[in-house]
């Protein structure tokens, strides 16, 4: 083999081992913002675990307001749903949409159920009901956390793909854009205010 063969073969090799190197990249970062978005989950389903018992507790002292009772619960059965959706591939828009809109439609009624609940002095004072949402509040905080860690891992990993000569690779090796988990409606960035 000639010299210039030798060049053009170690030019190549060294393309080869470039693309592959990018790839990996790839790969490390959507896998980072799945597993960031595995701790969301982990979190949601705390939360949706504590909202039945929030409202068997308060089910007790509100008996004319089942109304508002069964809106928390269908909407966090319509979240837990999405929820699973999203989980199922992190990297789906329609799925995170879907989870976004459901989390949304949660704490809008999350917040009517706080807001009815303040005419009742005796469920305040409940210690079940103060153990409960103490245990919301928390989980609340802990998802807003894992959330940031999410946005964050989604960031990095959509500017990695976005790059020259990443992007490139990124399109045609099936590497989609991901979704940040943002609360479009304005009145839904508040967390449930938690009072008692």
């Amino acid at each position: 083999m000639s010299i210039a063969g030798l060049v053009f073969l170690g030019i190549i090799v060294l393309f080869i081992f470039f693309m592959v190197g990018i790839y990996n990249r790839l790969v490390t970062l959507r896998n980072r913002f799945k597993n960031a978005f595995a701790q969301i989950d982990v979190q949601l389903k705390r939360r949706y675990d504590l909202i039945p018992n929030l409202v068997e507790t308060a089910k007790g002292y509100m008996k004319h307001e089942r109304e508002t009772l069964e809106a928390v619960i269908s909407a966090r059965n319509q979240a837990a749903s999405a929820a699973k959706s999203a989980a199922a591939d992190p990297s789906d828009a329609s799925a995170m949409k879907g989870l976004l809109g459901a989390e949304g439609a949660l704490t809008g009624a999350m917040g009517r159920l706080f807001a009815v609940m303040e005419a009742y002095p005796d469920l305040k004072a409940n210690q079940n009901m103060m153990a409960v949402q103490e245990e919301l509040t928390s989980t609340e905080n802990k998802v807003s956390f894992a959330r940031q860690a999410y946005n964050d891992a989604v960031t990095s990993y959509n500017t990695a793909r976005e790059k020259f000569p990443n992007v490139l690779i990124a399109g045609p090796a099936g590497f989609k854009p991901a979704e940040l988990f943002e609360i479009e409606v304005a009145q839904e960035r508040e967390a449930p205010k938690v009072k008692f």
